[in-house]
């Protein structure tokens, strides 16, 4: 792809914001959207945490936990509870795989070419999260299917389960943003993954992603009740069942993703310009 193909009609600054229109703006997103699915058709394998990582997720805490919470041979039973939860934990695997690719692409030297161009800072990193969100909608469809496959029931209407995948997406979203700040902080891809990892671990598991926190010690509970993410895989069960509280968890995760964004995304920007 050319630099021609990322030039605006407006005359540049020399930091690539300010007089770039959004019509331009629009345009330079979509083009560097397109390169990086154009990454992606010449390195299928980057797909295989998107394709796979649902299906084994699915299979293992299925018959691992399934048996232990449901009762055994009731696994079934289990997958409609686990299904809103892992479409909440998709969201945050993949956020962590944008932060690791911005960071490998500085160190390849992608992203200084990128920083040469009369182009919107934030364009980069808006058409990244752009592709990553699309990854996003590929593994919850595959988390569907195995959901169905295992006997997942939804006794909500099409518009509540379309509901729930959307919110998923918009916190997913968010969530990237802090990896692609994390991305651009740290040296490394594999401080990236190490530090996310330290993150991300205590976040899934003191949730209500894979068990209810009934049975979880008082302290435990309680962290459990402010993670957005149990807010977000609650939100989500009660879509799919079609009845309990659904207005307070969605709020709640949609005031979480607005957060996230407003107060991470211009400081990833920030630090995009001025990283060297």
């Amino acid at each position: 792809m050319s630099a021609a193909t990322l030039t605006a009609p407006a005359r540049p600054t020399n930091d690539g914001e300010g007089r770039i229109g959004l019509r331009a703006n629009l345009r330079h997103i979509g083009a560097l959207a397109r390169r990086n699915l154009l990454q992606i058709k010449q390195d299928p394998e980057s797909m295989f945490d998107v394709l796979l990582m649902p299906i084994i997720f699915t299979l293992l805490f299925t018959y691992v936990f399934g048996g232990a919470i449901s009762g055994k041979g009731n696994q079934e039973a289990y997958v409609s509870y686990l299904i809103p939860g892992l479409m909440a934990m998709n969201g945050m695997n993949i956020a962590m795989a944008v932060g690791t690719g911005v960071n490998e692409d500085f160190r390849k030297g992608v992203m200084d070419r990128f920083r040469t161009m009369p182009i919107a800072r934030s364009s980069v990193l808006i058409a990244k999260i752009v592709v990553e969100i699309g990854r996003m909608v590929v593994a919850t469809v595959i988390l569907l299917i195995m959901g169905f496959l295992l006997g997942m029931s939804i006794d909500g209407s099409v518009l509540h389960v379309l509901g729930a995948v959307l919110l998923s997406l918009a916190f997913g979203a968010s969530l990237m943003w802090i990896f692609i700040l994390l991305g651009l902080a740290m040296k490394t891809p594999q401080a990236v993954q190490g530090l996310a990892m330290i993150v991300i671990m205590p976040l899934q598991f003191g949730s209500s992603i894979f068990t209810p926190t009934s049975s979880m010690p008082g302290w435990l509970e309680g962290f459990t009740k402010v993670n957005p993410l149990s807010n977000l895989a609650d939100a989500s069960r009660n879509l799919f069942g079609g009845h309990g509280a659904v207005a307070q968890p969605v709020l709640i995760t949609l005031a979480w993703a607005v957060a996230i964004t407003v107060v991470t995304a211009p400081l990833a920007v920030r630090k995009f310009r001025s990283k060297t």
